[in-house]
């Protein structure tokens, strides 16, 4: 059982990293800030629901993924409003789909890890 449980922790670090990475690519190249310590801080505010759920799903806890997926609503929302702009379309269903993405698998990684912690 714990094969199965590994890829689809590898799939959620992956969905979670691209979600880090796609606010990166935004914040810092798309549409950045004229300070950069106001654009570094206002990339770490943004960044920061998926950086505080990585540590649980490294331990493979229900309560890490559980949290995973109402950081990656977040992501969804954002990238849903996002999308509604013709600006940055194409950003913006990026950050959907992988939080998407984020949202399928750390909910299998409950339901196949089932009632252990």
């Amino acid at each position: 059982m714990r094969g199965p449980v590994q890829g689809i922790q590898f799939l959620c670090l992956l969905a979670a990293g691209s979600l880090f990475a796609v606010t990166g690519l935004r914040q810092f190249f798309v549409e950045p800030l004229e300070d950069p310590v106001s654009n570094t801080v206002w990339f770490l505010l943004q960044a920061a629901p998926v950086l505080l759920v990585v540590p649980g799903m490294l331990r493979n806890s229900r309560r890490g993924y559980f949290y995973a997926i109402l950081a990656a609503s977040l992501y969804f929302i954002h990238g849903t409003m996002e999308a509604a702009t013709a600006d940055q379309r194409a950003l913006a269903l990026w950050e959907t789909g992988f939080a998407v993405a984020l949202i399928a698998a750390a909910s299998l990684a409950m339901r196949r890890l089932g009632g252990a912690q």
